[in-house]
Parts: structure tokens; C-alpha cells; sequence
């Protein structure tokens, strides 16, 4: 109960993790690799290796994003000019949206036609993006219009 009284955004109604697949319009899903998130082609066995994308809403548009069932949550980190996505340890229900030390962990949602992409909140104008070539780590850019990058994700509740 105390969970879900912190958790309620603008006082609305309780928000909850919800699980989500995630691949990027080159069909390439998320997979942990040496404790890093890559995007890449799995098949057969490898199916199994799939991350689901868990999500918090914070407002209509704006969410925690983790995997592992929230106990690893995804963030913008900035160092010097360096600005990467990292993986945290961080409970994704313990983060609020009214701490600024938890807005590296928020990321801006926008929907266009079938495809979503995410813009971190912490660093404007960075999207979560995948490489063309396959087993490439997902990261940041500030060029989503870079043809090297793909910044366009299908983003679908898991049934």
C-alpha cells in the first residue's frame, strides 16, 4: 500500500510495472551480455534470452524503464562531454519522480504512427538508440537522424 501511495502520479490512480517487448525496426530485440544491454537477432534457444522492458509510468508521457523485474534500471549519465546509457542497480519502484537525482533514470516517450522512441529527461535531445550492425550495445545519440543509429523502437505490452 505505501508503494503505491508514493507511486501515484499528480494523485491519479496507482501506477504499476508493467512489462513491455521492445525491438527496433530492424527487428533486432534487447539481450544482456556481459551485463551490458545489446540489441541483436536471437533465434531458436536464444529466444529465451530476450529482455522484456518493465516500465513506470511518471506521467502520461514521460517513465522509469528497467529490466530483471525493475532491480536494474536504465540511465543517462553524464561525464565531462560523455553522456552514455548505463544500467543501474536501482529498485524502479523506489525512484519518484520529484527527485532530481532520479531524473537521470526518466525517459520522454513519443509516439509517432507504430513506432516509439525515448528521449532522456536528464539529457535533452539524447535518444536510446541500437547500431545497424547486430550485438551492438543500445545507447544514447544526439543525431536521431544518423543513418548509423536506429532511435525507432516497437514498444508492446507483454500479454
Amino acid at each position: 500500500m505505501a508503494l503505491e501511495a508514493a507511486c501515484r502520479p499528480l494523485g491519479r490512480r496507482p501506477c504499476r510495472m508493467q512489462a513491455f517487448r521492445i525491438w527496433d525496426i530492424n527487428q533486432k530485440t534487447f539481450y544482456l551480455r556481459n551485463n551490458q544491454l545489446v540489441a541483436g537477432y536471437l533465434q531458436g534457444p536464444n529466444i529465451k534470452l530476450e529482455e522484456k522492458i518493465d516500465m513506470v509510468p511518471i506521467d502520461p508521457h514521460a517513465m522509469f524503464l528497467g529490466i530483471h523485474g525493475g532491480k536494474l534500471c536504465l540511465s543517462c549519465v553524464k561525464s565531462g562531454d560523455d553522456i552514455r546509457l548505463q544500467l543501474e542497480a536501482v529498485n524502479i519502484t523506489d525512484l519518484s519522480r520529484t527527485k532530481e537525482q532520479d531524473k537521470r533514470f526518466s525517459f520522454i516517450r513519443s509516439d509517432n504512427g507504430p513506432t516509439t522512441s525515448f528521449e532522456s529527461a536528464a539529457c535533452p535531445g539524447w535518444f536510446i538508440c541500437t547500431a545497424l550492425e547486430a550485438d551492438q550495445p543500445v545507447s544514447l545519440t544526439n543525431r536521431p537522424e544518423d543513418t548509423l543509429v536506429v532511435t525507432k523502437f516497437y514498444f508492446q505490452e507483454d500479454q
